[in-house]
């Protein structure tokens, strides 16, 4: 399950790469996740992620993105074998 995502209070800004962190209750099977980036016309597009510096925390490479509207949508499966679907919707501004 998420607990918490840096997109509450660190926004995405336009024409820059960035991360976004995630944090789940549980240590994350990376190999066996996904997370893709959902723009406009429904484009998955499939992004990579690492694991972050504490344990049920990954960190997410957003590339440079135009103004507009976009969602996080992924599916992670936890070490203890359950599998957290959602998806995170934002902006991002010039």
């Amino acid at each position: 399950m998420i607990t918490d995502y840096s997109l509450k209070i660190h926004p995405i800004h336009a024409n820059q790469p960035d991360k976004v962190e995630l944090r789940f209750n549980s240590k994350i099977e990376l190999g066996l996740s996904q997370i893709f980036l959902v723009s406009k016309g429904d484009k998955h597009d499939l992004l990579s992620a690492s694991n972050g510096e504490k344990q049920g925390q990954i960190v997410i490479a957003i590339p440079a993105l135009t103004a507009g509207e976009y969602a996080l949508r992924f599916k992670v499966f936890a070490a203890d074998g359950h599998l957290t679907e959602d998806v995170i919707h934002f902006s991002v501004t010039e």
